[in-house]
């Protein structure tokens, strides 16, 4: 029936912090930013988000719509966010109080609007990364004896 569009993930949030909360925002887009979007030429790897009464997601790349000619806008400039005061005044609070920060984890549409999924982080240290990996790298080998017990 309808045209999929993509869902643009950040993995590489997950390998670098650990996440303590998800949130679902709004996003404002200008002009062929939605086509790109829905096209899913869009990059979350760089990014990142700041407040100052409101929230903007800095570093998000959106590739020029082909089709755009002069109405494309600047691939990386900061997009506000869309938050409740009370969301933004309890995210600014915790920043704060815990050293946390904002990670864009997601992009996607939900009945055709474009929604960014952020998520309140904190940082793996090295010896983290180093568990998490012995723990994927373990589960992996329980999962091949196991296949082949059943083989």
């Amino acid at each position: 029936m309808g045209q999929h569009t993509p869902t643009i993930d950040n993995r590489k949030a997950y390998h670098e912090f650990f996440v303590l909360e998800k949130i679902e925002c709004g996003i404002e887009l200008r002009g062929t930013e939605v086509k790109s979007l829905r096209a899913g030429k869009a990059n979350l790897k760089d990014a990142w988000c700041s407040i100052d009464r409101e929230v903007y997601v800095k570093g998000m790349h959106i590739s020029p719509y082909e089709q755009g000619n002069r109405f494309n806008t600047d691939p990386l400039r900061p997009r506000r966010l869309l938050l409740h005061k009370t969301q933004i005044r309890r995210l600014a609070l915790e920043i704060k109080r815990q050293g946390l920060t904002l990670i864009p984890l997601k992009l996607y549409f939900t009945k055709g609007k474009a929604k960014l999924e952020i998520g309140l982080c904190k940082g793996k240290k090295l010896h983290d990364k180093r568990a998490v990996a012995a723990e994927k790298d373990s589960q992996r080998t329980i999962d091949r004896s196991i296949k082949a017990a059943r083989d």
